[in-house]
């Protein structure tokens, strides 16, 4: 299951360096798929192919947030959600929205870094 951060966040920052994936950007601000992956076009859910470099909108304006496609909960990386792991207040939790077994999260760790 992708982590999710809640509205607890302090907006700290202390998450968004250690994510694996680049899967974490601050409130407001566009995210990419190519960034911290090796993805050059991507094919959405609707079959239209998009340009990794391509800005998309904040999942949040308020506060820290992660892009639940592009995280693994570290799996393959670290034995723990490392946002987690740092975070003071305890807002980078599993989100329940997207529940991934072990197989699926490597292979979209896989997926995300041409492996």
């Amino acid at each position: 299951m992708a982590i999710i951060i809640t509205e607890e966040c302090i907006n700290c920052g202390a998450c968004e360096p250690e994510c694996p994936n680049t899967a974490i950007y601050e409130g407001g601000v566009e995210w990419t798929w190519s960034g911290g992956t090796k993805l050059v076009d991507v094919e959405l859910e609707d079959g239209t192919v998009i340009n990794g470099k391509d800005p998309m909108a904040p999942v949040s304006d308020e506060f820290y947030y992660i892009v639940s496609d592009k995280c693994t909960e570290c799996m393959g990386f670290h034995e723990e959600p490392q946002c987690a792991a740092v975070c003071p207040v305890d807002c980078c939790v599993p989100d329940p929205d997207y529940v991934e077994d072990e197989e699926t999260l490597l292979a979209k760790k896989a997926w995300l870094h041409a492996e």
